[in-house]
């Protein structure tokens, strides 16, 4: 039975989601006989396969080049040409060009608290690089109607509850609309307590108030210290959305965000 379109991007979904690294097999060409038709896939991982190119050596053969690749961490997508013949103990007779796509979930998650003018901003300044942002506001209407591919809007009357959800190594920016739940937000951050950044719009006055109800709370100096407050990389002194969305990428890409 082929593998659907529906089926193959179902599986990639999933995978993407569980963060599984992945190689999207596909017949590129197949020319005489041979066991599936040109456009047929199968996902690889390090541990499963999903779909078939046909059986036998030929797919045998592509799993073990997809999952070399998978071993070596190897971004680059590769041909590889079979000739169904003795080689592959397959009397087809026919010959199959296979494409191995690698696929890699990004490293990091940003997560950006706030769809303001500077939240938009920041999206689109990160658009189409390898990270994936997720994007939370309790106001729908101020998301734009279309946002890039690696970014997840998420829509919550209580955007405190995504902080259950961090990965250890999360960068996270606050920018909402209101200080009350940028505060709660940050002293949420600070009771999970692991995270790779911690960035918090706002001057230095801000973050003086902020520490002062912080300290109240229990966290301690050198955790203050992770807190960034004002955000942005040094030496830019613009309050223009984009002068602070372009800063703020340069400090977290200078922090390894996509690497």
């Amino acid at each position: 039975m082929s593998y659907t379109h529906h089926e193959w991007l179902s599986t990639l979904a999933d995978l993407a989601e569980r963060s599984v690294p992945c190689v999207l097999v596909t017949v590129m060409e197949a020319k005489g006989a041979t066991p599936r038709d040109a456009g047929t896939k199968m996902i690889v991982t390090t541990d499963e396969s999903f779909g078939t190119i046909g059986g036998g050596n030929l797919e045998f053969e592509a799993i073990a080049a997809a999952r070399v690749l998978l071993t070596q961490a190897t971004a680059e997508p590769q041909v590889k040409d079979y000739p169904l013949g003795p080689s592959l103990a397959q009397c087809c007779g026919g010959a199959v060009s296979v494409f191995l796509e690698p696929i890699f979930p990004h490293k990091h998650t940003l997560y950006l608290f706030g769809a303001g003018h500077v939240g938009r901003e920041v999206v689109q300044v990160l658009d189409g690089l390898p990270v994936t942002i997720k994007w939370i506001d309790s106001r729908e209407h101020e998301f734009p109607a279309a946002i890039p591919g690696n970014c997840e809007k998420i829509v919550t009357a209580t955007p405190q509850s995504v902080l259950s959800t961090l990965a250890d190594n999360a960068f996270i920016v606050i920018m909402t609309h209101n200080h009350d739940l940028d505060y709660e937000l940050v002293e949420g951050c600070f009771t999970k307590g692991h995270f790779s950044y911690l960035g918090l719009i706002g001057s230095d006055t801000k973050r003086v108030r902020f520490e002062k109800r912080l300290k109240v709370s229990g966290v301690g100096e050198d955790s203050l210290a992770r807190l960034t407050c004002p955000i942005g990389i040094g030496g830019v002194t613009g309050k223009h959305p984009r002068e602070i969305a372009i800063a703020l990428a340069a400090e977290l890409l200078s922090l390894g965000l996509t690497q």
